[in-house]
């Protein structure tokens, strides 16, 4: 069989009035505790953080909720990438599953979801993890703009086995993508549907609109709850030099960083990721 594009999941015919319905995973606890909150990137879904709710549920006994943010996983589509729908979506989903006020621990995008919702409504979030992303403008443009292209150029052969295909897969991206972990990021948003690979992100309207994810969050407010910002030593999306502007929006802003874990922390280092947050739940 020939080979032909890698097909991205869409229903971008589909309209949604705002909020939209968001998929998630719901791990039972505790209600005397905050619930945790995992909100992955830019191109991921909700199971990137599978293993860190399953172990925080199970040490921490606190409920954990794992989101699909709009545009990604199984969560609906919408020509509306702006962190104000995002953050629209996740108050109506804490709202009808009663979790708040909760912790909130995004990664890269999810960490600006959870920062922009803290600064609209500060009631709702107990404390905020945000993992390698400030909230002023970042570097990285064409980075994605290579991982973009690479996914939506990608040629696949038919009726490979899983392991095979995965392979032909990450050798594709390593022309566009030289850090492993960051394919291994990637990867995780790959399924098979009907005997062909799809990428389940909306990847046209995230090109489109893929300066959106990189500017400076124009929320007014100010959270004055317990914050961390966790970087990375060989990342450049938290600056040392954002600090003290950092600072006048999250007051109680603490910086940690974790030696040469790139920006997807979680996988390049998933035992020091963990032990922060464990740490900062304490």
């Amino acid at each position: 069989m020939g080979s032909k594009p890698l097909e991205i999941l869409t229903t971008s015919a589909i309209t949604y009035s705002r909020p939209v319905p968001l998929s998630y995973r719901l791990l039972d606890g505790q209600d005397t505790l905050p619930p945790v909150v995992f909100l992955h990137g830019l191109l991921s879904n909700k199971d990137i953080f599978k293993a860190e709710a399953e172990a925080l549920a199970k040490q921490t006994g606190r409920k954990v909720l794992t989101v699909d943010a709009r545009n990604h996983g199984d969560s609906p589509h919408s020509p509306d990438c702006s962190y104000e729908a995002m953050s629209a979506d996740l108050q109506a989903l804490l709202s009808k599953l009663g979790l708040s006020p909760c912790v909130l621990i995004g990664h890269s995008m999810g960490g600006k979801t959870a920062m922009a919702l803290a600064l609209q409504k500060p009631e709702l979030v107990d404390s905020l993890v945000s993992v390698d992303i400030s909230p002023l403008a970042t570097m990285g443009s064409s980075l994605i703009s290579e991982v973009l292209a690479g996914m939506k150029a990608m040629q696949l052969p038919g009726n490979l086995p899983d392991s095979q295909a995965f392979e032909v897969i990450d050798e594709h991206l390593k022309l566009f993508v030289e850090d492993s972990s960051i394919r291994r990021y990637l990867l995780n948003s790959l399924v098979e549907v009907n005997g062909q690979y799809v990428w389940k992100v909306n990847a046209e309207n995230l090109w489109q609109q893929q300066h959106l994810f990189l500017d400076n969050l124009h929320i007014h407010g100010i959270y004055r709850g317990r914050t961390l910002f966790l970087r990375s030593s060989n990342s450049s999306f938290i600056p040392p030099s954002n600090y003290r502007k950092i600072k006048l929006l999250f007051p109680e802003a603490q910086f940690q960083t974790i030696p040469d874990a790139g920006h997807i922390i979680h996988i390049k280092k998933p035992q020091e990721f963990m032990n922060s947050i464990l740490s900062f739940l304490s």
